[in-house]
Order: structure tokens, then sequence, then C-alpha cells
């Protein structure tokens, strides 16, 4: 669909807003019917709330077509990557909107009307998006890492297949530059780039792993600073 009409995309993002909080209205109203014993209206808030689902999920494709998947089985690893990472691009900024300033200017609304619950609760509110904001943040940015390890992976195979296949043994050797030598996690292979740091784990890009803290560890898997082995690269031919 052609997302250019400015008024059609309003109209999409209200009907999605709208079956979407309608979703969530109808399972709040069944879980007050289930409590005070009505469960046939209980199970008749559950399937509208359900069927208000599917609405939502046909409009916000209609906005998202990028996100789309009709055959996952013909995608290529890397297609997916892309998806998954729009999708948590997306939920980060939705969050961050949250917490920077729909919660702080509802709250601050809330307190010059005196009302001090529902200040309290936007500030609580706020403090949860931004957990969630940061939770997606590490979530890409181990994605991002992902990349790196399976094009690692992919390249030892490679080298491996050759060998079967009557070829040479590739040599590798570590480098000397402690600026430039890369890390290896000995337990999931996420590789440390002294060049690029690990800023979402507070290590400063130009970080040579030696000066990295001792109670840092693998983005990836949690293990230690001492699991990590220097990463040996091909001779350049």
């Amino acid at each position: 669909m052609d997302l250019s009409n400015f008024t059609t995309l309003q109209n999409l993002e209200s009907a999605f807003g709208g079956e979407s909080m309608a979703n969530r209205k109808y399972l709040f109203f069944a879980n007050v019917a289930r409590q005070l014993g009505f469960s046939d209206l209980a199970k008749l808030f559950k399937e509208t709330a359900d069927q208000e689902t599917e609405h939502a999920f046909a409009h916000f494709e209609l906005l998202h077509p990028e996100l789309v998947v009709k055959d996952a089985a013909s995608l290529t690893e890397e297609q997916k990557r892309e998806i998954i990472s729009r999708c948590l691009s997306l939920a980060i900024e939705g969050e961050t909107y949250e917490y920077t300033t729909m919660y702080p200017e509802f709250a601050a609304a809330a307190q010059q009307d005196r009302d001090n619950p529902a200040a309290e609760e936007f500030l609580k509110q706020a403090q949860e998006s931004s957990d969630h904001a940061n939770t997606f943040r590490s979530a890409a940015h181990r994605f991002g890492l992902l990349k790196f390890i399976e094009n690692y992976h992919a390249d030892r195979y490679s080298e491996a297949l050759e060998v079967l296949n009557g070829g040479q043994a590739v040599t590798r050797v570590a480098g000397e530059d402690p600026a430039t030598q890369k890390w290896i996690c000995r337990q999931c292979s996420m590789i440390y780039d002294p060049v690029a740091g690990d800023p979402d784990s507070g290590i400063a890009p130009g970080t040579p792993f030696a000066a990295i803290p001792d109670d840092w560890s693998c983005p990836i898997c949690g293990a230690t600073k001492k699991t990590f082995k220097p990463l040996e690269e091909k001779v350049a031919a």
C-alpha cells in the first residue's frame, strides 16, 4: 500500500491504536468478569480481544510491510536479522519516546493538577519504559555481535571444507599490536575488537583487551574475561 498519502497513514495509525487499546480493554473486562464469576462473559471478552488483535496486526502490516514474513524458510539469515533488527529499532524508539517525553509530560501535568497518585504512576511507568528501552538496546547489540560470530564460524567451516577436498591448511597467527589484537570467547565465539570496544558495557572504543576491567564479562554468554583468548587470523597470501 502507498503510504505517501498522509491522511491514510494517520488513519492507519489511529486504527492500529484503537484496535490495540480495545484488545487490552477487553482483556481487562475478561479478568473482571472472571473474578466475579461470569465465566461466559469472560470467555466472550477474551474471544473479542483476540479478534481485535488480528485487526490491529492487519493495520500494522500495512504500516510496516518490511516486517511481514510470508515464508520464513525462503529468507536468508541476513534477511531474518534485518527484519528482527527493525523490530528492535521500533521497540527502542517507542520505549524511548515514552520515558523521555510522554510519561514525564504526563507526570508534570498530573503534578500541576495535584493528582499525586497519577503522577507517581506516570513516573513509575517512565522508569519501566527506560528499562525496556535499555533491554531492547542490549538485544540489538547482541544481534550485531552474533553477525560477526556467524561470519567467523562460516569462515572456519569453509576452510575445513577446503582442506577436506585436498586444499592446504590455512596458517593463522595472533596479532602483535595490543591496540588492534582481537580476542575471542572460547565459550560462544564472541569476538572483542579493541577498535570498536564494547560501549554497551562501558568499554570505550580503542580500549585494548588488557585494559578491560577484570570483572567485565562476555556480552553474549556472560563468560568471564579469562575465558577469552587471542584471535588467530589468517595470514595474508
